[in-house]
C-alpha cells in the first residue's frame, strides 16, 4: 500500500481518510461501501479535509480492534486487508477492500433492509431495494434484462418492429428472437426477457413507462429557462437516433472558411453526442422508476444522463482506460449487432477523442444521485492560467519528488515566506497538494495535485 501515492489523490469512490476510530459505525459504512461498489482503501490517522497525517497510537490494539469491529458487524463476513504504515514518527492503518463475491454486505445491527451501502463519489450511501437486487443479480452473474416476464407470452414482441429495425443488416428470423434473448423459456414456453420488451415490446409503456428520453433546450447555463423540448418514447434504438436529432437541431454552428467555400462546422463533435447518447440508452438501470434518461443542451455545454450509478465494480478511472461492464446484456447484444455499438468498453475513448481533436475540454463523467452524467463542453479545453512566478514553481514541483518551502524558494529566487505564499494559492486554485502533520510542520512537502 503506497501511503505518499493516496495522500497525493483526493478523496473519491475508492478513497477515504479517517482522522481516528471514534466512531468506528462511519469507518464499517465505508468498508461495507467499498466492498460492494468497487473496493478501496481506507486510512486511518489522516484528516479528511487537509490530508494532514495525524497518525494513530498503539498501532497494533487499532489493527486488532478495527479487524474485530468487521468481523463481528459486517456480513457476510468479510477480510479485508489491514496495514500498518510508517509515516515519520508515527504511524497510519490502511484498510484496503477488494470489490466482493459475496454482495451484498450488511451492517448487522442495521440489517439487510438498512444497512446495505454502496459508494457514490466520496459518500457512502444506503442502498434502497433497487440497488440491493442489483447487487444480488450481480453476485448471480445475472443482468436485469436477462430475467423472464413469465406473466406475458412470445406475442408480447413486436417482430414486425424487430424486423424492421434489423432490416438494414440482415434479415431477422423468429429463432433469432431466442437466440438474442428476447425471448427465453421459463417452464416450458417461451416468454419475453425484460430486454426483449424493452427493445421491441408492444406495450412497453405499461410494464416500463420511464423507458423513455426527455430532451430540452434550454437558455443560457442552467435550466430555468427553456426554449424546446422532446419526449420520445420510440423503441430505443429507433428513440437514439431522434435524441441525436435533437441535439443537432439545437446545437450551434459556425462556419469554417475553406480555399474555395465555407463549410459547416458544429460546435459539439457528432461522434461524442452520438456516443453518449447510446450509452446512456444502453446502460441505463432500467429498475428503477420515476427516471428516464435525460438529454439538456445549454449555451455552453451538453449533458447526457441515464439512471444508474456504474455497474459495481466499476469506477470513472476504469472508463477512461477503456475497461467497460455491461449492465444490460441483451441490449448490448443488439446494439451491437444493429451496428450501434462498434466496440465494446470503446465508447468514452472514443468521446474523449473526438474531443481533444476538436479542441474541447474531456468529457466529465460522473455519479450523481443514483444517475451517471456524461457532460460535453462547447468550449475549448485552454491551459490553466498561472503567471510567470506559479509556472516555475509548477515545473519544479514536476519531478514528483516532492520539494520544501524552502527548495520553492530557491527555485523562484524568492524567500520563504513568499514562496509560502505563493504555494497557499497554488494549494487553494487545486493545482498542488501539500503532504504533512498539520499548517506549521516544517517538514512538509509540495506536490503536483
Amino acid at each position: 500500500m503506497d501511503l505518499l501515492a493516496a495522500l497525493k489523490r483526493s478523496e473519491g469512490k475508492t478513497l477515504e481518510f479517517k482522522r481516528d476510530l471514534s466512531s468506528p459505525d462511519a469507518a464499517l459504512r465505508t468498508i461495507t461501501a467499498f466492498a460492494n461498489t468497487a473496493g478501496g482503501t481506507l486510512l486511518v490517522g489522516v484528516e479528511d479535509a487537509t490530508h494532514h497525517v495525524r497518525g494513530v497510537r498503539d498501532a497494533l490494539d487499532l489493527e486488532e480492534r478495527l479487524a474485530n469491529l468487521i468481523s463481528d458487524r459486517i456480513v457476510p463476513r468479510l477480510v479485508p486487508g489491514l496495514e500498518i504504515l510508517p509515516w515519520r514518527d508515527t504511524h497510519v492503518l490502511g484498510v484496503e477492500v477488494h470489490p466482493s463475491p459475496s454482495r451484498p454486505h450488511f451492517l448487522k445491527r442495521e440489517g439487510l433492509e438498512r444497512g446495505v451501502y454502496v459508494r457514490v463519489g466520496s459518500t457512502n450511501r444506503r442502498a434502497d431495494r433497487e440497488l440491493v437486487e442489483e447487487l444480488r443479480r450481480l453476485a448471480r452473474g445475472e443482468s436485469y434484462d436477462e430475467q423472464a416476464m413469465p406473466e406475458l407470452d412470445s406475442e408480447a414482441i413486436d417482430f414486425r418492429a424487430a424486423s424492421e429495425s434489423f432490416a438494414p443488416v440482415r434479415k431477422l428470423r423468429r429463432p433469432d428472437l431466442e437466440t438474442l434473448r428476447l425471448l427465453t423459456r421459463h417452464q416450458g414456453r417461451k416468454v419475453p426477457t425484460v430486454g426483449g420488451m424493452l427493445l421491441f415490446g408492444k406495450e412497453r409503456e405499461r410494464y416500463f413507462p420511464d423507458a423513455w428520453i426527455q430532451a430540452g433546450r434550454f437558455r443560457g447555463t442552467d435550466r430555468s429557462r427553456i426554449d424546446d423540448h422532446a419526449e420520445i418514447g420510440s423503441h430505443p434504438s429507433r428513440s437514439v437516433e431522434e435524441a441525436i436529432a435533437f441535439v443537432e437541431k439545437h446545437a450551434l454552428r459556425g462556419v469554417e472558411i475553406g480555399k474555395v467555400r465555407g463549410r459547416e462546422r458544429w460546435n459539439l463533435p457528432p461522434v461524442a453526442v452520438r456516443e453518449a447518447i447510446i450509452n446512456a440508452v444502453v446502460h441505463a438501470d432500467y429498475a428503477q422508476r420515476g427516471a428516464p434518461v435525460r438529454v439538456a443542451i445549454f449555451d455552453d455545454r451538453l449533458e447526457v444522463e441515464n439512471p444508474g450509478l456504474l455497474p459495481f465494480g466499476l469506477t470513472v478511472d476504469d472508463l477512461r482506460r477503456g475497461i467497460s461492464k455491461l449492465r444490460n446484456r441483451v441490449m448490448g447484444r443488439v446494439f451491437h449487432e444493429l451496428g450501434l455499438i462498434e466496440r465494446w468498453g470503446s465508447g468514452v475513448q472514443r468521446m474523449m477523442a473526438a474531443c481533444r481533436t476538436a479542441g474541447l475540454a474531456e468529457p466529465e463523467l460522473e455519479e450523481i444521485g443514483t444517475r451517471f452524467r456524461v457532460t460535453l463542453r462547447t468550449v475549448g479545453s485552454g491551459d490553466v492560467a498561472v503567471d510567470e512566478v506559479e509556472r516555475v514553481v509548477l515545473e519544479a514541483l514536476a519531478g514528483g519528488e516532492g520539494l520544501s518551502t524552502r527548495d520553492i524558494a530557491t527555485a523562484i529566487g524568492r524567500t520563504p515566506r513568499t514562496a509560502r505564499s505563493r504555494l497557499i494559492k497554488l494549494v487553494e486554485r487545486g493545482l498542488v497538494r501539500e503532504i504533512g502533520t498539520g499548517p506549521h510542520d516544517p517538514g512538509k512537502r509540495y506536490y503536483l495535485a
